[in-house]
């Protein structure tokens, strides 16, 4: 548990004081390609993806770089990309988190390390790699040497080494970077890779996962006790301050000189675990340049691994996703996130400012089942934040009749509020969300596709504006007014039927 919770809170919400981090490594572009999968493909035994939209985001370094961006740090980050397509619209991507990337170099010849997922549903059903094999060129190397010591020598709270073992942080570089940034007291975090962590003596932390400790130490992965004794070792035989090691269902333990601190897995639905060692990364990294003690931020970087493999595709962790998870032993209503208007509106244009793209859908919610998840998450990957209009009680029975909602406005709103695909839920009581999608003019207006495009309210506007209207399927045979009529089959009487799906 935190010892203590409002200084974490309070690291939250100021953004863990605005401190500068600089993360290098190997810099990726990870698309994605998501559809549905309704047949099996009539030339080979393999299923057809109907795709219906496609997401980019930043992978590798990128991605612990926008984790730290998204957290409300301030952001410089040195890599490789190649001179081609996906390098610039990497740059593009770090470019709306407001990430430094004067250091991201560009080498001729060399692609930008791409990965491309297809998806069916929540279901991962191909990646594509676009890599080099070949080594890094001397003269890009030493170009990237030099650049980052540049950075360290500003003097960063911290220092960041993301290692995929692509190239980028070859054993000379991260030995030059630890020594400069061990002259100047400057806390170096390493995400290590391959069998030989040499490379990386003098840094402050590694922060390897299960597999890759018990890979670099011999011991066998599936001995807990006996992987955690000899990561213990390794602090003492690359002369490190403290070692975390991600232990999947099994949480996350940190390791110092003598001692072993556990803290056990949060009761949670993984998705998806792309990218969740880059977020635990970051916050452990903010955490500390904040000031809060080790198991303080050990525990932060728990909380937010444990959100993010919650969301599908790689996906940063948010500052009000961090502050709601840190307050929910409290059982608030995460006020962060349920909001009148005014206040949605004023939130929407931070993030605008921030170039992050706004979604909105809207509608009753009520018994709340995995169609509805299922919708969420999808419309959330169409931009960089979605706020849910909520028909109040009112507005629900004009809709469908007297005896619905069955759940109150206050506990809809709390439920869409726990879901990591949701960022903000405002009520509203008029006959349409008109008024909201006005005020808040989206990006992308999502509707399901129980609707034709024509009778979508707000449609025009939205697209008035150069904003796009996204139709999403539903899950088939899940709705409220199904579940209701299970009940009552089930000799449950006091539910009625009233009006179609939610």
């Amino acid at each position: 548990m935190l010892k203590n919770r409002q200084a974490a809170l309070e690291a939250v919400e100021t953004g863990f004081t605005g401190e500068t981090i600089v993360v290098a490594g190997d810099c990726m572009l990870d698309r994605y390609a998501w559809g549905a999968v309704t047949r099996i493909s009539p030339e080979a035994p393999v299923p057809i993806v109907h795709v219906q939209h496609e997401t980019a985001s930043g992978g590798g370094a990128a991605n612990v770089a926008i984790n730290l961006a998204t957290l409300g740090l301030r952001v410089e980050l040195a890599g490789l990309t190649g001179e081609d397509a996906a390098g610039a619209e990497l740059l593009e991507i770090l470019g709306r988190y407001g990430i430094g990337a004067e250091t991201l170099l560009s080498v001729a010849g060399r692609p930008t390390i791409t990965k491309t997922r297809v998806m069916g549903g929540h279901q991962q059903m191909l990646r594509l790699d676009h890599e080099s094999a070949g080594p890094v060129p001397d003269r890009a190397s030493a170009e990237l040497l030099e650049k980052t010591l540049a950075l360290v020598d500003r003097k960063p709270a911290q220092v960041i080494l993301s290692d995929y073992g692509k190239g980028a942080l070859p054993a000379k570089f991260c030995q030059a970077v630890i020594s400069r940034a061990r002259q100047l007291h400057t806390p170096v975090i390493v995400d290590p890779k391959g069998a030989d962590y040499t490379k990386y003596k003098g840094a402050t932390a590694l922060a390897p996962n299960r597999p890759e400790l018990a890979q670099v130490t011999g011991a066998a992965a599936d001995d807990l006790e006996g992987l955690l004794s000899a990561g213990r070792t390794l602090v003492n035989d690359l002369d490190l301050e403290f070692l975390v090691v991600t232990l999947g269902d099994q949480g996350i333990a940190l390791l110092e000189t003598g001692s072993t601190h556990r803290i056990p897995a949060l009761a949670q639905d993984v998705f998806d675990v792309s990218g969740a060692g880059d977020t635990v990364v970051a916050t452990l990294a903010a955490a500390l340049a904040a000031g809060l003690p080790r198991l303080d931020a050990l525990y932060l970087a728990n909380l937010a691994g444990g959100i993010v493999v919650g969301k599908v595709g790689t996906a940063p962790i948010r500052a009000n996703e961090l502050s709601a998870a840190i307050s929910a032993p409290d059982m608030t209503l995460q006020p962060e996130k349920i909001a009148p208007l005014e206040k949605v509106a004023e939130q929407v244009q931070r993030w605008r400012a921030r170039g992050e793209k706004i979604v909105f859908t809207n509608g009753c919610f009520d018994l709340l089942h995995p169609g509805h998840v299922a919708y969420l998450e999808a419309a959330r990957q169409l931009g960089g934040r979605l706020v849910v209009g909520l028909n109040t009680d009112r507005s629900v029975r004009e809709i469908k009749g007297p005896d619905r909602p069955v759940m109150s406005q206050e506990d809809r709103s709390r439920v869409l509020a726990a879901l990591a695909s949701v960022d903000m839920v405002t009520l509203f009581d008029e006959a349409t969300p008109l008024n909201l999608i006005n005020t808040l003019r989206p990006d992308v207006l999502a509707k399901g596709a129980d609707y034709e495009a024509a009778d979508i309210v707000g449609a025009e506007e939205v697209r008035g504006w150069g904003g796009e209207v996204a139709i999403i399927p539903l899950v088939e045979g899940r709705s409220t007014s199904r579940i209701i009529q299970r009940l009552q089959a089930g000799g449950n009487r006091q539910f009625r039927t009233g009006g179609k799906g939610p």
